[in-house]
């Protein structure tokens, strides 16, 4: 495959890290941005970057050019606002993008209703600004994240493309359907490809502390107490990160017979799994039975998430295939290593 130069917005982040090690392990050019928030802790985002031999001295600077230690100047990373309406276009203008991912976003259901201001800022100014800068240098195909938390408490399951998702519950929520308006809107008037994900709860090795996953585990092995909403009548299409980056990097890299300039795929594992047996997994893992605190709903949750992929199966061949168990097991392994080797230091 010929090599490509791709910019990858939230390259720091879980999944933009994820797919910027596939990519250079195929051979590509990565450029990734990240404004590296403090919505969690962000030396993991930093040992993330450490991964793809970006130093954490010089990725703390604004506005730097840093290449890898490893890589070169095939991965180089740049701290950088996407709401930087004067910076991103003189990034655009230095690279000759062949592709787009635009993973970066203000993430978490919850945190929206804390914060709305953040998810305005950086999901709606800062996505105007990448299609503006896809628009005016000349960048073909850009590939973003959209949600499930699009479908709201639809009751039509499994989710499919079609159904309406005009009744978001989060202000996240609303975010990720506005990015998807304003995407169909630069198609239709500039000959952008557009293709949006729709991620299902995504987790593994590296993942995200606000992520039940990452919350559970880091309770149980510290003897507190996990919060089950809903009182555990709750279940998630959980995606694990392998199969989600290979979705990702059919759009971004694969020409299909689908030749919409826009279009919406679910991506997800497509078997919801319950709360309780979700949390059953953790616990046969560690090997000890966690204490639970019964909740109810909180706001902007939903009860249930499903996702039909057959569209992306039809276009781009996506067969997720990794057990639960499975995916459970890899990534509290990987946080053992991780924080064992944390508190060495």
């Amino acid at each position: 495959m010929e090599s490509k130069t791709i910019l990858v917005t939230g390259a720091a982040g879980f999944i933009g890290f994820h797919l910027s090690k596939q990519l250079l392990a195929q051979g590509h050019r990565v450029v990734g941005i990240d404004n590296i928030n403090d919505y969690y802790d962000v030396n993991l985002k930093y040992a993330r970057l450490t991964q793809l031999g970006i130093d954490r001295s010089s990725a703390e600077e604004f506005k730097k050019t840093v290449s890898s230690s490893e890589f070169g100047e095939q991965m180089q990373f740049i701290r950088l606002h996407l709401e930087d309406r004067a910076e991103l276009p003189l990034l655009f203008k230095s690279h000759s993008f062949d592709m787009v991912c635009n993973l970066a976003a203000q993430a978490g259901v919850r945190y929206s209703i804390e914060n709305p201001e953040a998810y305005i800022d950086s999901n709606i100014n800062g996505f105007l600004n990448v299609l503006e800068c896809c628009r005016h240098h000349g960048v073909k195909r850009l590939v973003y994240a959209s949600s499930s938390s699009v479908y709201g408490n639809s009751k039509a399951v499994p989710f499919d493309e079609t159904v309406n998702v005009d009744h978001p519950i989060s202000l996240y929520a609303a975010t990720k359907k506005s990015n998807e308006l304003m995407a169909h809107t630069y198609s239709h008037l500039y000959g952008i490809e557009t293709i949006g994900l729709r991620f299902f709860t995504v987790y593994g090795p590296w993942g995200r502390p606000d992520m039940a996953l990452f919350l559970f585990t880091d309770a149980i092995f510290n003897d507190r107490a996990i919060n089950v909403f809903n009182h555990g009548d709750l279940s998630r299409d959980f995606t694990y990160i392998d199969d989600i980056v290979k979705g990702i990097n059919a759009t971004l890299l694969e020409d299909q017979k689908n030749k919409n300039l826009y279009r919406l795929y679910n991506i997800g594992n497509s078997q919801p799994v319950q709360l309780v047996d979700f949390i059953a997994a953790i616990e046969n893992k560690i090997g000890k039975v966690a204490k639970k605190n019964l909740l109810p709903m909180q706001m902007g949750d939903v009860k249930q998430t499903w996702a039909d992929v057959s569209n992306l199966q039809k276009d781009y061949h996506y067969q997720p295939n990794t057990p639960i168990t499975f995916g459970v097991n890899t990534f509290i392994d990987w946080y053992i290593s991780f924080y064992e080797q944390a508190k060495k230091q």
